[in-house]
C-alpha cells in the first residue's frame, strides 16, 4: 500500500516559494519558455503538479492543505476589487462591455460544441455543458457547484466530469494563454502607446516599506472580512458564485471610499505588489493541487470534447477577440487574458498578461478589463447560461429515452 504523506499550510508556502524560484530558473535555462510566454509560477506549479503525479501510487501519495491556497486566491481577487476604482471603470465602460460580450458569446459557443459533440458520441449531452461552461469559463467553483445540481438532474458522475474538465482547463490555460498573444504581437508588430494607452495618471510608485504596506494588509484584511459575509449572504439568497465576489465588491467599495475621504492613502503600486506576490503563490499551490491522475479518468469522448473546446478557445482568440477589441497592442494582451478565463481562471489571465507586459510594454486597459470581466461579471452570466441550457427539454428527454 503507498504511504500517504500530508503537506501542512506552512509546508505548502515553503514549496510555492520554492516553485517560484524553480520556475523562473527553469525558464531562464530553456529559452523556448520565455518564447512560448509561459508564465513562472506555471512552469513551477506544472513540474510539481508532474512530479505529484509521477510519485502516485507508485511511491507516495501526497495529499496538501489547501487552507492557504484558498486564502491566497481571495486576497489576490481581493487586490483586483482595490484596483477597481470608478475613475477606470468610467475610462473602461465600453471596452467591458464588448469583452462581457464576447465571453457570453463564447461561453454559449463553448456549450453548444459540448452539447453536439456529446449528442454525436451518444452520451448524455449535459455532458458537453459540464465539460463546457461550466468547467471552463466557470472554474472548479462553478465546478463543484453546478456538478450537484447536474446530479439531481441525472447526469451521473456530474462532478467528477466537470472538476477533471476545470483541471484540464487550468493547466492548458497557464501554457497557451501567453503563447497566442505574444504570437498576435510578434506577427503584427504591435507596440504599446507612448503613454501606455491610457489617459488616467498612474500612481507614482514609492518605495516599498512597512508603513506604506501596512494600510493595504489592513484594508486587504477588512475587505476579505466583509466580503466573507456578503458571499454567505449570496449563497443564502441562491446564488451561485465563487467566494472571492463578495471580497472583490467589498474591496472596491473601500477603494473609491478611500479616494474620496483619503483614510487610509492606498497607493496602487502597493496594491499590485501585493497581488501579485498572492498571485504567483496561489497558482504554484494551484497547480500543485491539481488531481491530474482524475484526467486519466475521462473517458475518450470526454477528452474529444474537451481538445476541441482548445481548438474553439484559440479560434475564438485569434478572431473574435482580437478583432473586436481593436486589433492593437492592447486587444492582443486581452486575448492572452481572455484565453486564461475562458479555459482556466482569472489567475491564469493575470499571469499570461503580466509575462506580455514585462516583455512588451503596459497595457493599462487590458489590465483594466479583464479581471472585472473574468473574475466577477461573466460568472452571473455564465450562470444564466448554464441554467437556461442545462434546463433544455431536449436534453432531459435524452435520459428518458
Amino acid at each position: 500500500m503507498t504511504p500517504t504523506l500530508k503537506l501542512t499550510a506552512v509546508q505548502m508556502v515553503g514549496l510555492a516559494a520554492v516553485g517560484v524560484w524553480i520556475g523562473g530558473w527553469v525558464k531562464r535555462k530553456v529559452p523556448l519558455l520565455d518564447r512560448l510566454n509561459i508564465p513562472v509560477p506555471v512552469i513551477g506549479g506544472l513540474m510539481f503538479a508532474l512530479t505529484a503525479l509521477a510519485l502516485r501510487g507508485r511511491y507516495v501519495n501526497l495529499e496538501a492543505d489547501s487552507t492557504l491556497r484558498d486564502l491566497l486566491q481571495i486576497a489576490f481577487m481581493t487586490t483586483i476589487g482595490l484596483s477597481a476604482r470608478l475613475q477606470l471603470l468610467r475610462e473602461g465602460g465600453w471596452p467591458l462591455i464588448k469583452l462581457l460580450g464576447i465571453a457570453s458569446f463564447g461561453a454559449v459557443l463553448q456549450n453548444v460544441l459540448g452539447i453536439g459533440l456529446a449528442t454525436a458520441l451518444g452520451i448524455d449531452p449535459r455532458l458537453g455543458i459540464l465539460s463546457g461552461s461550466v468547467a471552463l469559463t466557470g472554474g472548479p467553483a462553478t465546478a463543484i457547484a453546478f456538478g450537484g445540481t447536474f446530479e439531481k438532474m441525472g447526469v451521473t458522475g456530474g462532478t467528477a466530469v466537470a472538476m477533471a474538465s476545470a483541471t484540464f482547463g487550468i493547466a492548458v490555460a497557464g501554457l497557451i494563454g501567453g503563447y497566442i498573444g505574444g504570437r498576435l504581437i510578434r506577427r503584427r508588430g504591435l507596440k504599446p502607446l507612448p503613454d501606455g494607452g491610457s489617459s488616467v495618471t498612474p500612481s507614482e510608485p514609492r518605495p516599498l516599506g512597512s508603513g506604506d504596506l501596512l494600510p493595504i494588509v489592513v484594508i486587504l484584511g477588512v475587505a476579505m472580512g466583509i466580503g466573507n459575509l456578503l458571499s454567505l449572504g449570496m449563497e443564502r439568497l441562491g446564488l451561485i458564485l465563487p467566494a472571492y465576489i463578495g471580497s472583490m465588491i467589498a474591496a472596491s467599495i473601500l477603494r473609491n471610499l478611500d479616494d474620496r475621504f483619503h483614510f487610509a492613502r492606498i497607493a496602487q503600486s502597493e496594491v499590485d505588489t501585493l497581488g501579485r506576490v498572492a498571485l504567483y503563490l496561489f497558482i504554484v499551490m494551484a497547480l500543485l493541487t491539481l488531481r491530474l491522475w482524475e484526467l486519466a479518468h475521462l473517458a475518450l469522448p470526454m477528452l474529444v470534447i474537451l481538445l476541441a473546446q482548445v481548438a474553439l478557445c484559440w479560434l475564438m482568440c485569434v478572431t473574435m477577440s482580437y478583432y473586436v477589441m481593436g486589433r492593437d497592442y492592447e486587444a492582443a494582451v486581452t486575448t492572452a487574458g481572455f484565453c486564461g478565463f475562458m479555459l482556466g481562471i482569472t489567475a491564469n489571465a493575470i499571469a499570461c498578461m503580466e509575462e506580455l507586459v514585462e516583455k512588451y510594454g503596459p497595457a493599462p486597459r487590458a489590465f483594466l478589463v479583464v479581471p472585472v470581466v473574468g473574475a466577477f461579471l461573466i460568472d452571473f452570466t455564465n450562470s444564466l447560461i448554464i441554467t437556461t441550457m442545462a434546463n433544455l427539454r431536449w436534453l432531459s428527454h435524452f435520459t428518458s429515452r
